[in-house]
């Protein structure tokens, strides 16, 4: 950003999971959470679920992300529609690793980036992007994952839903909805209600089986609202369909099916997940925040 406030910026997309790019390739400047309101917003500003920073990784403000330096050069600085600050974003590590690899910033075809949920290998993959994001569990809420769910989901129009709670570094809470819900026609304008509430705030995911190892989902992010693509959600809610159907008997290879396209996911050993997907920078522009 010049000090007459123009601000240079990059607009890219994951399976129309969209995100603005702002580099701060020396670490001096941040951009406040009403910048990033102004940025994202799709009428006034530019338009995007969030907005992403990228950083030298030895720069960045939190002192476990500095740690991560000898691993990573580059931070994933990722904060949501709302300004707030979030650990992992599946769809945005890998516009940030396309982003990365067009500035020449990395040249190989596999590295590692730097995140607030730890250090993230991106390996290239054809016309893929594929990002191993690490452990996942599922959380057990008072042993309750022992009938198949953990909490409550209430959408407007339908009685309460059972949900699993996973964390991927961020949470989520995946719904498998019943037959008498039908996914394209759930209102998602407001935020599903969960009980009990996460004390931080969660990711919703709706899905639907469609046939062995393929899903269809919708999604609700916090601090966003419904976006067309979610790429942890959709680890997410691969891995609880995987676990509903019984590891012994379900693929390990998941398609998933969201309203801006398809992602990829694989269950790893040792309880990791990768995602793969698509990731297109489509412009690049000068903006005024002052």
């Amino acid at each position: 950003m010049t000090d007459t406030g123009e601000l240079r910026f990059t607009k890219g997309h994951g399976t129309e999971n969209d995100f603005v790019l702002v580099a701060d390739l020396d670490g001096s400047r941040d951009v406040t959470t009403d910048q990033v309101r102004r940025l994202t917003d799709r009428r006034a500003g530019i338009g995007a679920d969030g907005v992403i920073r990228v950083v030298p990784t030895l720069a960045a403000a939190e002192q476990d992300v500095r740690d991560q330096g000898a691993q990573a050069r580059w931070f994933m600085d990722y904060r949501n529609a709302d300004g707030s600050a979030a650990e992992m974003c599946g769809n945005g590590s890998r516009v940030f690793a396309a982003y990365l690899r067009r500035e020449g910033l990395e040249t190989a075809d596999e590295f590692a980036i730097a995140t607030r949920a730890g250090v993230k290998l991106v390996r290239f993959d054809g016309d893929l992007i594929a990002v191993n994001l690490g452990s996942w569990r599922i959380v057990d809420l008072d042993g309750a994952r022992a009938n198949g769910f953990d909490a409550m989901v209430k959408v407007q129009g339908h009685d309460p839903m059972p949900g699993l709670s996973l964390d991927l570094g961020n949470p989520h809470v995946v719904v498998a909805l019943p037959d008498s819900a039908d996914l394209a026609s759930l209102n998602l304008r407001e935020g599903p209600g969960v009980n009990p509430a996460a004390p931080h705030g969660t990711n919703v995911e709706f899905v639907r089986p469609i046939g062995a190892g393929h899903i269809a989902m919708r999604v609700y992010e916090r601090g966003v609202g419904e976006t067309r693509s979610c790429g942890t959600g959709a680890a997410a809610a691969a891995l609880a369909t995987r676990w509903w159907a019984g590891a012994e008997s379900a693929t390990d290879i998941w398609r998933v099916d969201l309203p801006g396209g398809t992602l990829r996911v694989r269950a790893l050993p040792g309880q990791q997940v990768e995602l793969a997907g698509p990731a297109v920078l489509v412009a690049d522009g000068v903006t005024t925040l002052a």
